[in-house]
């Protein structure tokens, strides 16, 4: 079974389970950020993970399998045009610069890092309108000089 496979496999189970990337997170004892992004096809799985989330979505032992698989990172690389992905493109394209700017004033001549690092989503309710906070937890990786 390949990632695409594996992907529609789980989408098709959790609609049928009515089931929220937060309670799959939860059953198998990781973020629902990082669980979303495995069941997606971009991250693998640690093998007990891979077999928690196999067991409680009741998915065959080729969608652990397929979890556990290093997948291979490529995305599109045109400009999306789902509207919330668009969005964030939109948010690195404008403050991307800005960013990097302040992020190497504070730290210095490096990156921070998508492999040591966490993200989450929250719901902050306002008045105008609720709010999504995107929080993005990164370790700073410098530069070398050799």
């Amino acid at each position: 079974m390949d990632k695409v496979a594996m992907t529609e496999a789980i989408i098709v189970a959790k609609k049928s389970k009515n089931l929220s990337w937060e309670q799959i997170g939860e059953a198998i004892g990781m973020s629902p950020v990082w669980t979303t992004s495995a069941c997606l096809g971009m991250n693998s799985m640690p093998e007990d993970k891979a077999t928690a989330l196999c067991q409680f979505m009741e998915l065959p032992a080729e969608v652990s399998q397929a979890l556990q698989d290093y997948p291979t990172k490529v995305w599109d690389q045109a400009v999306p045009t789902d509207p919330l992905i668009y969005r964030l493109y939109e948010i690195v394209g404008v403050y991307g610069p800005t960013l990097k700017e302040v992020i190497q004033e504070k730290f210095g001549d490096g990156i921070m890092s998508a492999i040591d690092f966490n993200m989450s989503v929250e719901r902050k309710a306002d008045p105008k309108g609720d709010r999504v906070v995107l929080t993005m937890d990164g370790k700073f990786l410098p530069y070398k000089a050799w």
